[in-house]
């Protein structure tokens, strides 16, 4: 793991937005289409905004989730709504959105065509993810009712999961993608986040998820 440390969430903000446009834009010298997984919550808005302005070759780039809520894009708990509004506009507006959420009563239901869905956008160039207090990433919460089989190394891309902490039942990347993305970082802040992340360090997967892609993760952290 490697930690970076930022005196201030402007300063970080910036800095990561840089790194990971320079990211995809060398993943478009390598290959002709690639993929970015980014998550939702308010936390990375100020990326999305610098990123959504970036001269890169947007029509090349897939952009899915690391997780949704089974909610409709018009609810105000959808992570769809949010990376629509704040990344998917001006020179981002170009990208393809590969979704996590079609209308359906269980994510279940649907499962099967998401995988579909995804599959020919992997593995991951890019991947940035968030990190709960509890050290859940994407909807690999402790304790949830598949988080053994979606950290297995042969589970399918896309795994519905539901936890306490969750909410509403969700569609998480399962740990083999998260683990096979090309380029990870990881973007917290505040002190309890980085007492957290330190702890994962040491833990295993099913304790704190976030764990599972630590090895060779670049981990973003300011107060």
């Amino acid at each position: 793991m490697e930690f970076i440390a930022y005196p201030d969430r402007e300063m970080m903000m910036l800095a990561l937005a840089d790194r990971l446009t320079g990211d995809l834009a060398s993943a478009l010298r390598r290959q002709e289409r690639v993929s970015f997984s980014v998550p939702g919550g308010t936390t990375p808005g100020p990326i999305f905004d610098v990123l959504a302005e970036q001269d890169l070759d947007w029509g090349r780039v897939a952009v899915v989730l690391n997780d949704e809520r089974w909610v409709p894009e018009d609810s105000p708990r959808s992570n769809t709504a949010l990376v629509k509004k704040r990344l998917l506009i001006s020179k981002a507006k170009g990208a393809t959105f590969i979704p996590l959420y079609v209308e359906a009563p269980v994510p279940e239901d649907k499962i099967g065509a998401l995988c579909e869905g995804l599959e020919a956008s992997l593995p991951i160039s890019v991947l940035l993810l968030g990190m709960g207090e509890d050290m859940h990433t994407a909807s690999l919460f402790p304790g949830a009712d598949n988080l053994a089989a979606a950290l297995a190394d042969d589970a399918p891309p896309l795994m519905a999961m539901r936890a306490a902490a969750a909410g509403e039942p969700r569609v998480t990347l399962t740990a083999p993608v998260l683990r096979g993305a090309l380029a990870t970082h990881i973007v917290i802040t505040g002190a309890a986040k980085r007492a957290a992340i330190e702890r994962a360090a040491g833990l295993s997967p099913l304790k704190a998820p976030i764990a599972c892609v630590l090895g060779q993760a670049v981990v973003h952290w300011a107060e």
